[in-house]
């Protein structure tokens, strides 16, 4: 339904004062605090069509209104505005952002860190999935007889290691050769390739036994698909926030963190920005998550999802995400690498 331009400003002043107070709505507080050039009556008759429609709600406890689903996914989409940030919270994120960093999804880490500070809900950082990382170098390291160290380095900079064992000796010839045969097949290529029998391709190159090749395989796919790529900040802060003073929400707000795959699943998209809105997503009830790929001197570095309760200031929120994205952009170098550059996030 398309609705009018006076019922697009009741709704998004109801929207926003909810935000404010939690507290339901009522007519009489709305025109003179948002300068809506009506009635009291035909802001009472507007506010009925909305929640006839679906957009609002009516409390038990008072005649006063609060959004629905429906409209806070009508006000995300069709009436928000940001909000600029005061000069405290911009001088508090770009401190947060001068830090040096020696690899790049630290700077996810940063961000994740410095939003929910900024934000007070609880904050989630996911990597990229590994399968659409490209792989920049691969090392073997013979650490014993029978024993190799791997290591992956991403275009991203993330780095894998892990531990291979063999049942028979392997030496430092034939460790070369593997650092060689392994950078020259898969350097530049996606590491979903290592979800594929390497050996396949890799064997006809290579006088070594199946028993030599099929290890590195097994264990550097299991590295890759078993480790967590979430990492989650600031839970205490959103159980601040008056709505989880009721038990039952905070019990499902402490579940959804512990459902890392369910985070993980909607983080994991290629959608630039995205938000999730209660009962619009299994799982989610009463509860929302804003999500912002968070892309760096063009390189994926995951995706940022904000979680706190349907009435969290989205305003706020989007702000905050493109703010940092925005600066951690300004200097495409970052601070990375042999420490001969200074970074210089922020003003």
């Amino acid at each position: 339904m398309e609705l009018d331009n006076r019922k697009k400003r009741i709704l998004q002043a109801i929207v926003n004062e909810y935000i404010d107070t939690i507290e339901p709505v009522s007519s009489g507080s709305l025109i003179e605090k948002y300068g809506l050039d009506c009635s009291s009556a035909t802001v009472r008759n507007d506010m009925a069509e909305l929640e006839k429609e679906g957009f609002l709600e009516k409390t038990h406890t008072s005649s006063g209104r609060i959004p629905s689903t429906k409209g806070y996914r009508f006000y995300v989409d069709k009436l928000l505005k940001e909000k600029n940030l005061s000069l405290n919270e911009i001088k508090y994120i770009n401190s947060k952002l001068q830090s040096r960093v020696d690899e790049m999804e630290e700077l996810t880490k940063i961000a994740t860190n410095t939003i929910s500070e900024v934000t007070h809900y609880t904050t989630v950082s996911v990597e990229p999935n590994a399968g659409k990382q490209r792989i920049q170098e691969i090392k073997f390291i013979l650490i014993g007889s029978k024993m190799l160290m791997a290591i992956i380095l991403t275009e991203t900079g993330t780095i894998k290691e892990t531990i291979i064992k063999f049942d028979s000796e392997i030496n430092e010839e034939q460790v070369e050769t593997l650092n060689t045969i392994f950078n020259n097949k898969l350097k530049g290529e996606y590491l979903s390739l290592i979800n594929v029998p390497i050996e396949q391709y890799i064997m006809k190159e290579m006088a070594y036994r199946v028993d030599v090749i099929k290890p590195i395989v097994k264990q550097i796919t299991k590295l890759i698909n078993s480790e967590s790529r979430l990492y989650m900040q600031g839970t205490n802060r959103a159980l601040d926030n008056p709505e989880f003073k009721s038990g039952d929400l905070a019990k499902r707000f402490l579940g959804l963190l512990d459902k890392r795959d369910l985070i993980e699943n909607l983080l994991d998209n290629d959608e630039d920005f995205n938000v999730y809105i209660g009962n619009e997503q299994n799982g989610l009830k009463d509860l929302s998550i804003v999500t912002f790929r968070n892309i760096v001197a063009g390189k994926d570095l995951g995706t940022i999802g904000i979680i706190g309760p349907t009435r969290m200031d989205y305003s706020k929120v989007i702000s905050v995400l493109k703010y940092i994205n925005k600066e951690l952009n300004k200097d495409v170098n970052l601070g990375l690498g042999d420490g001969k550059e200074e970074n210089n996030h922020g003003g």
